[in-house]
Parts: structure tokens; sequence; C-alpha cells
């Protein structure tokens, strides 16, 4: 066998950088950080946006319209060709089993079935949303769908329906 030297490639070991120890070291007096001045002393720091004490632009100008990010829904997304490939005939895809398939990391999180590829196995899906096309091609197949969007607007239903027959004994 050849012997190897194996060496840093050049640049991967740097010498640390000392400053502050007398003039001959060649950062010395003011140690690289100029003469006087906020930046040049401890704790001088200022935040993304600071003004010098001037009202901050950011808050200079009106707050105007709506973000819906903090309600942003995120959905996995998980296509009918995966079903297809890691389930077998008659198997229910809901949260565990996808995780247990290693199709979904985290039993948090929402999952969403998309009518990418075929399916021609019968399979039982219970998961939080389902495409129209991916509903039909299961259904078509000879499974089954059901979803908790769809659960969430048949309580409505019946909240509704219970409104209505309270006003008409009224």
């Amino acid at each position: 066998m050849a012997d190897f030297i194996l060496s840093a490639p050049k640049g991967a070991n740097k010498k640390k950088r000392i400053v502050g120890r007398g003039s001959s070291s060649g950062r010395g007096t003011t140690a690289g950080k100029g003469n006087k001045g906020q930046q040049s002393r401890s704790g001088g720091k200022t935040y993304v946006g600071f003004e010098g004490g001037q009202m901050p632009l950011y808050r200079r100008i009106a707050q105007r319209g709506f973000s819906n990010y903090p309600f942003k829904k995120e959905y996995v997304i998980v296509n009918v060709k995966l079903l297809e490939e890691k389930f077998d005939d008659g198997d229910t895809v809901n949260k565990e089993t996808l995780i247990a398939k290693g199709l979904l990391d985290s039993a948090d999180k929402l999952v969403k079935i998309l009518a990418d590829g075929d399916v021609k196995k019968k399979l039982t899906i219970d998961v939080d949303k389902v495409s129209a096309t991916a509903k039909e091609k299961i259904e078509k197949a000879g499974g089954s769908v059901k979803t908790a969007a769809a659960d969430d607007d048949a309580k409505a239903e019946t909240k509704k329906s219970a409104k209505k027959a309270a006003k008409k004994e009224e």
C-alpha cells in the first residue's frame, strides 16, 4: 500500500485573530474598531432598521392590509400513485399507516391526497383532505373516502338544521 500524507486544504486552518494586545501586534490600540463612535464601544450594536433615534421608516408608514400568514395551513401532499405503490388491496390509509410506510414523518401534519397517477386497489382513505379527482379515482377502484373536512361540513349542516328547527318552534 502506498503511504498517503493527509493534510487539510489550503485555507482550512486559520490562526485565531488576537486583538488588543499592544501596538506591535498589528491590532493594538483600537483593536481594529476604528476611532471613537458607537461601533467602537462594547455593546455598541443597533438593530436592523435603526435610524439613529429618528422614528424608523417601518413605524412612520401606516400598516395596511391583512396577512393570512399566521392562519396558513400547510398540507403534506400524497399522490394516488404512491398509495398504489405502498399499500395493498383493502388497506386503510390514515396518518398512522402513512407514517408506517414512510410517506409522512409526523402525525401533527395535515395530509392531502392528490390525483397524480392511477389507483386500482380498493383502499379506505381517512385523511384531512382529498381532491375531487382523487376521490373519483379511489371510488372508481372500489375504495371509500372519509375526510376531516367532510366531517366538519356535516357537523355545520346539523347545527344549521337544529337552529332552523328551533326558530320554527318559536
